[in-house]
């Protein structure tokens, strides 16, 4: 699991420029992310995507091309090469930062040639319903890997690894999932639209028994290759939840690896994940999406959010030891697919709430952090410029909290709907405590004890200018700014 104290970043986002630099740019970064506090990255997909050098990753082409051969238009992916990714992962491993690999295992993308079969067409937005009869279609199936020429594996795909498509050469105007003759939609998978196990492009067939040996033998191959600690897991609630844990053990027992795994089950509803987390027997962590959503409703809501709800219904509130806390990622970012937007003012809030309180392995998003800037078309067609603020200056002095003061025993202080506070008592090693108070409305105040008497404090953040000097008891009156947070550490 998660390092005691540990911060995970993901070191990319939708936007992130093509090019092949950023495997380059990572081993540069390596060692100032260490220095500030990060002890792990989670890096983009690392095979070869449909889109080739402009892939984001999630276009599965080819597993086992890290970016070493002519395929899809281009050698290197869009962050680099198999070298590069190989050289970056052993610079950041060396920097004491351990390194996730993202790997989408539910679906397939840019097959090399079309095949025909019987299929029967399903509505996509209630797979228990079928549209029509079984019939003949044509469709992108047959994968070969040309350019790779069977290195490392000689294995061909053909429709009969996959169980739907969304697309029939026969009929390219019909809007239906395709589900393969005696083929069947997974039911262990989330409930949403009648059962969610297609998701998109070739969905394979994970009871087919050439498909989970081979995906076995790409992960044993893929760890020995790499070198990666752990496994972001792509889409988990499109693929039956046993297959997690029964693949992990696999690779771990094959690789002699801990393997540290996280997966994205993106819903808002806490009891799916839940759900999942029990049927895999907490061997995977989540995400907590339901977090990312209050965060994002508290950012719009300002003075009318009652902050002492921003954990209700969330997944770091109910099993903390498997959240993994975020605030945005690639596919929440503006004008992606889940598009929903943590405002900017709100960031220092949502930040000091997942970085500086005793549950959950938090995640930086790495846009927060320096910064981005992107164009693309929205949803209503027109295009739009975003520049996302760079927080990295407060976040640092965050993780310089978290690593020198986030200790001992966290009292709570959820009593007011605009201003909250909480206080961390410290340890034998790491005394003095910390108190931390934000406020969505007004300038705030909140009466907290850190169980130093008679002691200085000051606000970290330099929002707040005067210290604060506790009473006999080690109790104090502790400030923030309208708006804001504020982080107050004992003065040396």
């Amino acid at each position: 699991m998660a390092n005691v104290n540990g911060v995970m970043m993901q070191y990319f986002h939708w936007y992130t420029p093509p090019g092949g630099n950023l495997w380059n740019e990572l081993a540069e970064n390596a060692q100032a992310l260490a220095d500030a506090g990060i002890t792990a990255v989670w890096l983009p997909p690392a095979y070869k995507g449909t889109g080739g050098g402009y892939d984001v990753g999630y276009g599965v082409y080819d597993l086992f091309d890290l970016g070493e051969f002519d395929q899809k238009g281009s050698i290197p992916t869009k962050y680099g090469t198999k070298d590069e990714y190989i050289s970056a992962i052993k610079t950041a491993q060396a920097a004491g930062i351990e390194v996730y690999a993202d790997v989408v295992l539910n679906h397939k993308l840019g097959a090399d040639h079309e095949e025909e079969l019987q299929a029967r067409p399903y509505s996509p937005s209630d797979r228990s319903q079928a549209i029509g009869d079984t019939q003949t279609i044509k469709a992108w199936t047959h994968f070969t890997f040309p350019g790779r020429q069977g290195k490392y594996s000689t294995m061909e795909w053909h429709w009969w690894h996959f169980d739907a498509v969304d697309y029939n050469a026969f009929n390219d105007a019909e809007d239906a999932i395709y589900l393969f003759d005696e083929k069947s939609f997974d039911k262990d998978v989330d409930l949403e639209k009648g059962g969610f196990d297609y998701l998109m492009g070739c969905d394979l067939d994970m009871g087919h028994p050439e498909v989970r040996g081979e995906l076995d033998y790409w992960g044993k191959w893929y760890v020995n290759t790499t070198q990666v600690d752990g496994f972001r897991f792509d889409a988990v609630k499109h693929v039956k939840s046993s297959f997690f844990p029964e693949w992990l053990s696999y690779v771990r027992q094959h690789t002699e690896r801990k393997l540290f795994a996280v997966g994205e089950y993106w819903s808002g509803g806490v009891e799916a994940l839940h759900y999942f987390l029990d049927v895999t027997g907490g061997d995977v962590m989540l995400f907590d999406a339901p977090l990312h959503y209050n965060f994002s409703t508290a950012s719009k809501e300002g003075d009318d959010y009652d902050m002492r709800q921003i954990f209700d219904d969330t997944l770091v509130k109910d099993q903390p030891a498997l959240a993994v806390t975020l605030v945005d990622n690639h596919d929440s970012q503006p004008l992606q697919s889940l598009e929903s937007v943590v405002e900017g003012w709100f960031k220092p809030i949502a930040y000091a709430l997942i970085l500086l309180r005793a549950d959950g392995y938090p995640c930086i998003f790495v846009a927060d952090y320096y910064g981005a800037h992107y164009k693309d078309v929205g949803q209503d067609g027109q295009e739009y410029e975003i520049w996302l603020d760079s927080h990295q200056w407060l976040i640092d002095k965050f993780l310089q909290v978290r690593r020198d003061y986030a200790y001992g025993d966290q009292y709570d202080y959820f009593d007011h709907p605009n201003t909250i506070g909480w206080t961390r008592l410290g340890d034998e090693e790491h005394p003095g405590g910390m108190a931390v108070v934000l406020s969505n409305g007004d300038d705030g105040s909140k009466w907290m004890e850190v169980g130093q008497a008679n002691q200085v404090y000051v606000d970290i953040t330099e929002h707040i200018d005067e210290p604060v000097t506790t009473n006999e008891e080690g109790w104090a009156d502790f400030l923030c700014p309208a708006g804001s947070v504020s982080v107050w550490v004992a003065q040396s």
